[in-house]
C-alpha cells in the first residue's frame, strides 16, 4: 500500500501532466493547494532573516509557485519540489528588493555590496577562512568604514542582488534575476490568466445572463441589439447583465489561499 506522502507525491504527478496538456485555473489551484508546505517552508525560513510579516512573505510565495507550476516540463526529470523552491525564494527575494527601493541606497554602494558579496567567497576559498572587513575592504580598494556602512545598509534594507544564486546545483545554478519575468512577459502571463478567470468565472453563469454579458460587453451589442437577439424586453437583459456581473464580481474577487 501506498504511504500518504508517496499518494500525494503521484497524485502531484497526475495534475502536472494533467496542467502541462490543458492548463485550467482548477488545476492550477489544486497544484497549489498540494504544495501549500513548500511556500510556508520557505516563508518561515525568510521571516527569520527579515523584518517583513510572515503572511506578506507567504502571499508572495504564492506568485512564485504559481510561476514554477506554469514552467515546470517534467520531461526533464526533476522533482517538482527541488524545481519550485527556487521560485517561491526568488518570489519572496523580488518583494524584498522591492521594499528595499523605498529606501534609498546609493548606487554605488548597491554595486559595492554585490562585489563585496563575491569577493568575500574568493577570498575565502584562497584564505581557507572567512575573511574580515577589513581583508574584504582592502580587496575592493575601499576604506573600511565605507565597507561596513555599506554592509549596514543592505542588512537595514533587505538589499537584495539579481545575481544572488538561488541554488547550488552546479549544473542548472539559478539567480533571481534568471527567474523574474520581463515586463512584457508579466504583462502577457497577466493577460492570459485574465483569460482564464474571467472564461471560468462565466462558465459558472447561468445560459441567460453569460448570453447577456457577451452579447453586451464581448460583442458590444446595445442593450436593444440584444434584447432583439434574445428574444426578450431590453429591461429584461438589463436585469440579466446587472445580476450576471454581481456573479462575476463575486468569483473574481481574489480570495486569500489557505
Amino acid at each position: 500500500m501506498l504511504t500518504s506522502a508517496a499518494s500525494l507525491q503521484t497524485r502531484g504527478l497526475e495534475l502536472l501532466v494533467a496542467y502541462a496538456k490543458n492548463p485550467s485555473l482548477e488545476l492550477r489551484n489544486q497544484l497549489v493547494r498540494l504544495n501549500l508546505g513548500l511556500v510556508r517552508k520557505v516563508a518561515h525560513q525568510m521571516r527569520e532573516q527579515c523584518n517583513e510579516p510572515y503572511e506578506d512573505l507567504e502571499q508572495t510565495g504564492y506568485l512564485g509557485l504559481i510561476r514554477a507550476i506554469e514552467r515546470f516540463d517534467i520531461q526533464q526529470g526533476y522533482a517538482f519540489s527541488s524545481f519550485a523552491l527556487p521560485y517561491i525564494r526568488g518570489a519572496m527575494l523580488h518583494y524584498l528588493r522591492d521594499k528595499a527601493n523605498t529606501v534609498r541606497i546609493p548606487r554605488r554602494w548597491q554595486e559595492l555590496y554585490s562585489r563585496g558579496r563575491k569577493q568575500q567567497k574568493q577570498l575565502t576559498a584562497c584564505l581557507g577562512y572567512t575573511p574580515s572587513d577589513r581583508e574584504v575592504a582592502q580587496s575592493l580598494g575601499v576604506s573600511l568604514e565605507e565597507w561596513r556602512d555599506c554592509k549596514a545598509a543592505a542588512k537595514q534594507c533587505n538589499l537584495v542582488s539579481l545575481d544572488a544564486y538561488l541554488t547550488t546545483s552546479s549544473e542548472s545554478p539559478l539567480t533571481l534575476a534568471d527567474i523574474l519575468p520581463d515586463g512584457d512577459e508579466f504583462s502577457r502571463r497577466q493577460q492570459q490568466e485574465d483569460f482564464i478567470n474571467i472564461q471560468s468565472a462565466l462558465s459558472q453563469l447561468n445560459d441567460k445572463e453569460k448570453l447577456a454579458i457577451e452579447l453586451v460587453f464581448l460583442k458590444e451589442y446595445s442593450r436593444r441589439e440584444a434584447a432583439q437577439a434574445i428574444g426578450i424586453s431590453p429591461m429584461t437583459v438589463t436585469r440579466y447583465v446587472n445580476k450576471g456581473m454581481k456573479q462575476l464580481e463575486s468569483l473574481l474577487t481574489p480570495s486569500q489561499v489557505a
